[in-house]
């Protein structure tokens, strides 16, 4: 196998899997936020009432649903207004997905998020046909990056690692599915509706203004 190809390995069909399930407690918040081995991708303020951590895989095709119908609607009436931090984390289930987070962290901070865009969008082009290996060089020279870059990336072990590390540390909080969100330390599994969103954080932003209120 050649050293290029090390990352496709292992056959990735692009099917549902989940990780055993882990019986654990609720992590606090202090340890959902302490810092990882890469670092955060995050939209909005730091000091928003409310942070929502995700944790998704880029071959998942909930997360795609999540990312294409729920979060633009979510960033414009949450994030924007600054009531929302979001963070998005890396929870690869295969190789090829391990592949795309290596890929958008190397095209540096500017254009992650478009290459994770991207890569959602064009899921179906790469996570599950044959050539896994072409058909994603082929999708990340819709970025301009250079075969010489796509390769040089993926044959980056210490990244591999740390994406790596940033599942495993999502494994230790409880995750076994994605998308999983973390909504103020709460658990909820599955690609929420806005609808559902709005239920749990309307709540919690009422009552961060109440406590502002009461500490005046």
């Amino acid at each position: 196998m050649k050293r290029r190809n090390l990352i496709f390995g292992m056959a990735a069909t692009g099917m549902v899997a989940t990780y055993p399930a882990l019986l654990l407690a609720q992590p606090s918040t202090d340890a959902l936020l302490a810092p990882g081995p890469l670092p955060e991708k995050s939209f909005g303020p730091e000091d928003a009432p409310v942070t929502i951590i995700e944790y998704a895989s880029l071959t998942c095709p909930h997360c795609r649903t999540f990312h294409v119908n729920v979060w633009p609607e979510l960033k414009k009436k949450y994030v924007d207004t600054g009531q929302v931090r979001f963070i998005m984390r890396e929870f690869p289930f295969d190789p090829r997905s391990s592949a795309g987070f290596m890929l958008a962290r190397c095209m540096g901070d500017d254009k992650w998020y478009p290459t994770i865009d991207l890569l959602y969008r064009t899921q179906d082009n790469w996570a599950r046909v044959a050539d896994g290996t072409e058909a994603l060089k082929s999708v990340m020279g819709m970025t301009g990056m250079s075969t010489a870059d796509f390769e040089k990336c993926l044959k980056d072990q210490e990244l591999l690692d740390q994406v790596s590390a940033v599942a495993e540390a999502g494994k230790s909080f409880g995750v076994d599915s994605t998308p999983t969100f973390f909504i103020n330390g709460q658990m909820q599994k599955g690609a929420l509706s806005i609808e559902r969103f709005s239920e749990i954080i309307d709540p919690l932003v009422t009552a961060a203004k109440q406590q502002g209120g009461s500490d005046e």
